[in-house]
């Protein structure tokens, strides 16, 4: 793996900084790279040496953010539900900027909040608790969906509410939620 020269990083992590507070002044159609440039202080060209458009940067930013979600799936699910909450919401925490903002917009690009929604029904998949005879009349679609959409619900609560609870506490409450659902 080739290391990634610092500069680089910093222009992309201004880039990416610059269309999220965008996107929380104006709508994301009514931005343009000139005011991405203006914002992270470069270039247009240097937009273009990046990314191929707006769109395309949105994109990406979205994909490290689901990415990074999806790493903790691996290990989450070998712990009890609370546990495995904790650095979840540490995590929305630590990137209010990009949650707020994403779960805020309305009609943000490439469905974000659908996006969110698809990798966590994913991850609960292997949840499903099928031996106890909790879940044995009701669909995994269903549940899926159901338990989904909750967790979605109660983060965007939490991020549109500015974090009235501190993430141990929304990690045991949903977590608790969960558990009794899955």
């Amino acid at each position: 793996m080739t290391k990634v020269d610092r500069r680089i990083l910093k222009t992309q992590e201004a880039l990416k900084r610059a269309v999220l507070e965008l996107m929380a002044e104006k709508n994301f159609d009514d931005i343009t790279i000139q005011d991405i440039a203006d914002r992270a202080n470069v270039n247009r060209g240097t937009i273009y040496l990046h990314y191929q458009d707006k769109y395309d940067l949105l994109d990406k930013l979205i994909e490290a953010h689901l990415n990074e979600l999806g790493e903790m799936d691996e290990w989450a699910c070998k712990m009890d539900w609370v546990d495995a909450l904790i650095p979840y919401f540490e995590y929305f925490e630590k990137h209010y900027l990009f949650f707020s903002t994403m779960l805020a917009s309305k009609g943000a690009p490439f469905s974000f909040r659908t996006r969110l929604l698809s990798s966590f029904m994913e991850g609960f998949k292997a949840e499903i608790d099928r031996e106890s005879g909790k879940n044995a009349d009701v669909s995994d679609d269903v549940l899926l969906q159901f338990a989904g959409t909750a967790y979605v619900g109660a983060i965007e609560w939490w991020i549109r509410n500015g974090m009235p609870h501190p993430p141990q506490a929304m990690a045991k409450q949903v977590g608790i939620l969960l558990g009794r659902t899955l």
